[in-house]
């Protein structure tokens, strides 16, 4: 069945890559499935893909792609691939509005020296003032008003606005809480980023690969999974929060005289993962630092 997938490729890259994509949809069928998500419902959204990237990015130099090589190397009929690209998918420009924003005015709040002490703790801020919340958010939201990012940072437990009028400042990082909707944006903005990391340095052709790391060993007892939890935590906010001042100096967002060509999207993102080895047999007991 799957040796017909990839009839231009070697036997030993087609089963290398045929096991990763179903690595790969493990995960997200389980998702699908936990969402309710059907697979003619998924069908319709990869074929549209399929579509949208074979015009985009797959196209000959120096000539306009066609509904007709757009055909063959999608495999789609070409009634079917002009009926797709007719075809717009929706867009949520909200969420990842209210999550950007939300993570800008943490971020300001924890490095901004006028908004934090002198070991970058965040200060607890009125609500009005020249150092308070109202003005934090208006350096950092953008637009946003300083009630909705209020009613924002309280409904997701990132602030408390405590008996002296004061608000709290009580994680690092802006997490969305019980709003499944900014989860699932973010869970689709994290893994394609990730993914877009992986083609890269699968790229024969891009001679300097992203940076592409874990460490993991798969014979730890289950007592020091607390630990490791605080420590990887501990270890990875540290870093973000140092590449965070770094980028934010960086920015032309927040430093209005950066000066330079050229506009990039650049970051840097770290996981934690778990696994109960009891449950999968046959595994070859081994650490790996890759």
């Amino acid at each position: 069945m799957f040796g017909n997938i990839f009839p231009n490729m070697s036997a030993t890259i087609s089963t290398t890559l045929n096991l990763a994509i179903l690595k790969l949809l493990r995960p997200l069928v389980h998702l699908l499935l936990s969402n309710g998500i059907s697979y003619h419902a998924f069908s319709d959204l990869a074929r549209w893909a399929y579509v949208d990237i074979a015009f985009k990015e797959f196209g000959v130099p120096k000539r306009k792609q066609t509904t007709s090589r757009v055909s063959v190397i999608t495999g789609l009929s070409r009634k079917e691939v002009q009926k797709l690209r007719d075809l717009e998918i929706p867009a949520d420009a909200d969420t990842p509005k209210r999550y950007n924003r939300a993570t800008r005015v943490i971020s300001g709040w924890i490095r901004d020296p006028l908004f934090s002490d002198h070991d970058n703790n965040p200060l607890s801020l009125p609500l009005y003032g020249e150092a308070s919340f109202s003005s934090l958010v208006k350096k950092y939201s953008g637009d946003m008003p300083v009630r909705a990012v209020l009613d924002e940072l309280l409904n997701t437990g990132a602030v408390v606005l405590q008996e002296d009028g004061l608000v709290k400042l009580m994680t690092r990082a802006y997490l969305p809480g019980a709003d499944k909707k900014a989860k699932l944006d973010i869970l689709g903005s994290d893994v394609a980023d990730m993914m877009a990391t992986m083609n890269h340095n699968l790229d024969p052709q891009n001679i300097s690969p992203f940076f592409q790391r874990k460490v993991s060993y798969d014979n730890i007892p289950e007592k020091f999974l607390d630990q490791f939890k605080a420590l990887s935590s501990m270890e990875a906010q540290a870093l973000l929060e140092k590449l965070d001042r770094w980028l934010a100096a960086r920015d032309r967002d927040a430093n209005r005289g950066v000066q330079g060509s050229g506009r990039k999207r650049i970051g840097l993102g770290i996981y934690y993962f778990e696994e109960d080895m009891e449950k999968i047999p046959d595994k070859t007991t081994q650490g790996d630092n890759q």
